[in-house]
């Protein structure tokens, strides 16, 4: 790590000494500066967040490259692995800030059971997943989260594959903390950074990211400036989820699904306030699946922040009992006891 600025409320301090290897015009660029900018906000609050207690977990691909330009701890590690690593490290050192780095293709597909894992155990990870729909490193093949149809070099036909719901695997494995974000927005983004910082657990975030190279565009439907007020659905707990240059739109709920509807036609009594506290996952689940597509309202925001037992706090209990109980662990003892052998 260099110190080239010393300050740690400004974002140098928080920028590595590597050049950074995105192409021009990529989302991660902007993502990159949040996160350090959000850094250096913390530090600027007092908080006690230090280059010497921050790691930055990655698997492969264009989005793995995070933990190069932060000037924090960090290790590139294998392919959809990320979450199993980082929830290593999360348990021997439990006093770090572990964020976890993925792609779509990296941790929804090779790394998808190591993802949903990481998060019903509810271990103390940031995790984000940088969604732009496509395979990026390795040149435009479809991914995960590719839409019906979509014609790339392993689908030259169109893809056939039902895209996952990244908000409904988090929802289904029982993610006590879910949120979305885009590249577009460093304000929101920061604002979803700092709320997942402050969760204890693990913190889910999808942003959405733009590929301009592989998958141009796939978001401008609902992220750029000129769409947002019609497009984007901006969830705060304990207020009604409405939308619109007037809010004239809402969300309703019919039989458990989430669906939009115009105020005039159904009244503010049957608009859903937003209860991002509910015990139960359904409402998140809902909402995470209230768009089909990419050219309709999305929600973003915090979808789900709850209460739960934290997976390193509750391994550690044990040992402390186990200990308590037993006494101190004999290493020596261990590996010469039960199923032994000499190989001749």
């Amino acid at each position: 790590m260099t110190d080239v600025v010393l300050d740690p409320t400004k974002r140098g301090y928080w920028t590595s000494d590597q050049d950074v290897r995105w192409c021009p015009g990529c989302g991660d660029y902007g993502i990159l500066a949040a996160m350090q900018f959000f850094h250096a906000e913390l530090a600027a609050e007092g908080s006690p967040v230090s280059k010497e207690n921050t790691v930055f977990v990655s698997g492969i691909g264009c989005a793995a490259r995070f933990p190069y330009y932060m000037d924090t701890y960090g290790m590139h590690t294998i392919h959809g692995r990320a979450p199993a690593i980082a929830t290593g490290l999360a348990t021997a050192r439990p006093d770090l800030d572990v964020w976890v780095v993925g792609g779509d293709g990296d941790m929804l597909s090779i790394g998808g059971n190591h993802l949903i894992h990481a998060l019903r155990r509810n271990v103390n990870l940031k995790i984000l997943l940088f969604n732009n729909q496509i395979y990026g490193l390795t040149k435009g093949q479809y991914s995960p989260t590719s839409e019906v149809g979509k014609v790339t070099k392993s689908t030259p036909n169109g893809s056939i594959d039902n895209p996952f719901n990244t908000i409904g695997v988090a929802a289904g494995a029982g993610a006590t903390f879910i949120a979305r974000t885009h590249d577009l927005d460093r304000k929101h983004m920061i604002e979803t950074f700092r709320r997942a910082h402050e969760h204890k657990g693990a913190a889910f975030i999808e942003i959405y990211q733009n590929c301009n190279v592989f998958n141009d565009g796939a978001y401008d439907a609902i992220t750029k400036r000129a769409a947002r007020d019609e497009m984007m659905i901006n969830l705060v707990h304990g207020e009604p989820i409405t939308f619109g240059a007037d809010k004239q739109r809402g969300v309703v709920l019919d039989n458990g699904a989430a669906r939009v509807a115009d105020i005039a036609d159904v009244g503010m009594d049957a608009i859903v306030v937003h209860d991002a506290h509910a015990p139960d996952p359904s409402l998140a689940f809902a909402l995470g699946h209230l768009a089909s597509d990419r050219q309709s309202p999305t929600a973003f925001g915090v979808f789900r922040a709850v209460d739960g037992p934290e997976y390193v706090e509750g391994v550690n209990n044990q040992l402390l009992a186990v200990n308590e109980a037993k006494g101190p662990g004999d290493l020596h003892t261990l590996l010469h006891s039960g199923a032994t052998w000499d190989v001749a």
